[in-house]
C-alpha cells in the first residue's frame, strides 16, 4: 500500500510536465551567405570596407559584443553590400588575424589597443632633423614589430638636412634593413621594399608619413603638416590609420599601405621582456644555459650573451644593441 500519489516504481512511467518557454540557446548563426571583405578605415563606430573592389559601409553585429574591429581585418559580412549611398552592412564576423601591432597608453597601462591587424611590415618613419629623431621612440616601435610577428623597416626622411650615417650605426647592428629618403627624391627602392605585401606606417606627427603616401598614391590626398618651431612637434594630421592600394607602374606589382596618426608614446605594457630574445634567432640560442628567469639584460648574472661575447661567438654590438631593445621596454618616452 502507498501513502503518496504513486507508486514506488510509478516514477518510471511518470514524465515531467514540458515547459512551454522558449528554451535559452548559445547557438550563434551560421551565417552561410555572409561575403568576405577586408576593413580599410575605422570611424565613430563605422567601417569603410572593401568587398570584391566595391566600397562598403558597415557597422558591427550585436553579438560580436565588445570584440574590436581594426583596420587590416578580414571580416564576413551580411545585409546590404551593394556599396550604394545610404546603405549599412553588418560585420558579424572577424577572422582570424595573422598578425597584431598593438600599444598602450603607457607602461603601466593594462590595456592594449590594437592599431592594425594583418600587415607584414612595420615601416618605422622618422625625420633626420625638423624633428629631431626620437631614437627611445624608434627602439619601442621595432620592439612591438618584432611582438606582432612582423618585419620591421627604417625610413629615414629629410636626409637633405641631416646625415643619416649617425642613426643609422646605431641600428645596423640589429640587422634592420632601412631606406633614406629626402624631400622631392625619388621613391623607387621605398617602393620596392614595400611592395606586394601590406606595410603600416608609423612615426611621430611632422617626420613625413603622409607626404611619402601621397607620393606613393598620388589619389590619397593626405593632410600634410608643419613641425612648430617651439616645439619641435608636428601637427597631427592624420586622424584615424587608413589603408591604401600601392597603385601599378606598369610593373605588375601591387601592395598596400596604412597610414596611421601621428605618435608621441609606444607603452610596450603587453610586451613581455623575457620573450624579446625569441625574435633574434642566432642570440636566443646562445641562451640555453641561462639560469631560469634570465631577462638576458645587462644586469643578468651568468647571462649565456655575456659568456658568448666573451668567448668570440657574439657580436659585442649586437648584444648591446638588444640589450638597449630590452630597456626602451621599460624606460618612458618623452
Amino acid at each position: 500500500m502507498t501513502t503518496g500519489r504513486y507508486g514506488e516504481h510509478d516514477h518510471e512511467h511518470y514524465e515531467r510536465p514540458r515547459r512551454h518557454t522558449r528554451p535559452r540557446t548559445k547557438d550563434r548563426p551560421s551565417y552561410d551567405d555572409a561575403e568576405e571583405g577586408f576593413v580599410v578605415t575605422v570611424d565613430r563606430g563605422r567601417y569603410t570596407l572593401l568587398m570584391d573592389g566595391v566600397v562598403v559601409t558597415a557597422m558591427k553585429a550585436r553579438p560580436l559584443g565588445r570584440k574590436g574591429v581594426v583596420v587590416g581585418d578580414r571580416v564576413r559580412v551580411v545585409g546590404d553590400t551593394s556599396g550604394d549611398d545610404g546603405t549599412l552592412a553588418r560585420i558579424v564576423e572577424v577572422n582570424e588575424r595573422l598578425t597584431t601591432l598593438r600599444r598602450t597608453a603607457d607602461d603601466d597601462d593594462p590595456v592594449e589597443r590594437v592599431i592594425v591587424s594583418n600587415a607584414e611590415q612595420l615601416v618605422v618613419v622618422t625625420a633626420l632633423a625638423d624633428p629631431d629623431p626620437q631614437p627611445r621612440l624608434i627602439d619601442r616601435a621595432l620592439v612591438a614589430a618584432y611582438d606582432a610577428g612582423m618585419q620591421p623597416l627604417l625610413c629615414l626622411t629629410k636626409s637633405d638636412l641631416a646625415d643619416p650615417e649617425t642613426l643609422l650605426s646605431t641600428y645596423r647592428s640589429l640587422g634592420v634593413p632601412w631606406v633614406v629618403t629626402h624631400r622631392g627624391g625619388n621613391l623607387d627602392e621605398l617602393r620596392d621594399r614595400i611592395s606586394d605585401r601590406t606595410s603600416v606606417l608609423v612615426g611621430s606627427s611632422g617626420v613625413g608619413k603622409s607626404t611619402l603616401v601621397n607620393a606613393l598614391v598620388p589619389t590619397a590626398m593626405r593632410d600634410v603638416g608643419v613641425v612648430n618651431a617651439v616645439t619641435g612637434r608636428g601637427r597631427h594630421t592624420s586622424t584615424s590609420a587608413y589603408m591604401l592600394a600601392l597603385p601599378d607602374l606598369g610593373d605588375g606589382r601591387g601592395g598596400w599601405i596604412i597610414d596611421t596618426p601621428g605618435i608621441r608614446s609606444f607603452g610596450l605594457a603587453h610586451v613581455q621582456p623575457e620573450d624579446l630574445i625569441g625574435a633574434f634567432p642566432d642570440l636566443d640560442e646562445m641562451t640555453e644555459e641561462c639560469p631560469r628567469g634570465c631577462t638576458h639584460g645587462t644586469d643578468e648574472p651568468e647571462c649565456g650573451l655575456d659568456e658568448a661575447v666573451a668567448a668570440g661567438r657574439a657580436d659585442p654590438e649586437r648584444v648591446t644593441s638588444f640589450r638597449r631593445l630590452l630597456t626602451a621596454r621599460t624606460e618612458s618616452v618623452h
